[in-house]
């Protein structure tokens, strides 16, 4: 008797599921883009297949942009770890790093509006305060404190309310502005910093915002 394996290569049908809904989402747009559209587009892949590694179209968007993203968290623990940086230095390499990503055009061109999909909107939450303000930017500010070039007693607190400002109130997938008023953001933002002597912001890091709330508008 000969035995076939269910699934003898589960991470290329997981691969191949996530290059196919990328493709679908940017094409399509994520809301317009079904389950179902998906397996037809994989080749004769079932729908159970689909649900087998997914639980949910949200899943797989939270996939995709783990793996668009998948990259990033090595770069922010090399600035982290990086001898040569004072820590606002570091902090300011940090948020340039991550606007500059190549990857935010593609994400913020198919991802959803997240007040239309909580769910998404609390896992990103989630992701950034358990994760990114407590492992990445509270270690540098506590560094910055340090070395002289960040002065705060609050260092907890700087590092929540500058990730949520940064990944919420100036998200564009959250909050719907035209660029004049995102532009007044992110100067209202930038002024806020300067009253702490966190200067972070240069004129690339503005446009790229601009820019990603124009791509989120489309």
């Amino acid at each position: 008797m000969i035995f076939i394996s269910r699934n003898k290569y589960p991470e290329k049908t997981i691969e191949n599921i996530l290059d196919v809904a990328l493709e679908l989402f940017i094409k399509k747009g994520y809301e317009n883009t079904s389950i179902q559209e998906i397996v037809n587009n994989l080749d004769g892949l079932s729908k159970g297949a689909i649900y087998y590694h997914f639980k949910s179209k949200e899943d797989i968007l939270n996939s995709v942009a783990e793996k668009i993203y998948s990259s990033t968290n090595t770069i922010m623990m090399d600035i982290k770890n990086d001898s040569n940086l004072n820590g606002l230095e570091k902090l300011k390499k940090m948020f340039s790093i991550s606007l500059k990503n190549p990857n935010q055009n593609k994400m913020f061109s198919v991802a959803p509006k997240l007040l239309n999909n909580p769910n998404i909107l609390a896992l990103q939450m989630k992701e950034i305060i358990e994760n990114t303000a407590p492992n990445y930017i509270k270690p540098i500010i506590e560094e910055g404190i340090k070395d002289g070039s960040i002065k705060t007693n609050y260092p907890k607190e700087l590092s929540e309310i500058m990730i949520l400002i940064s990944n919420i109130w100036l998200n564009p997938l959250v909050y719907k502005n035209t660029n004049e008023e995102m532009l007044n953001k992110i100067k209202f933002y930038d002024y806020l910093l300067k009253q702490i002597n966190i200067d972070i912001f240069d004129q690339t890091m503005y446009d790229q915002i601009v820019k990603l709330n124009e791509l989120s508008n489309k």
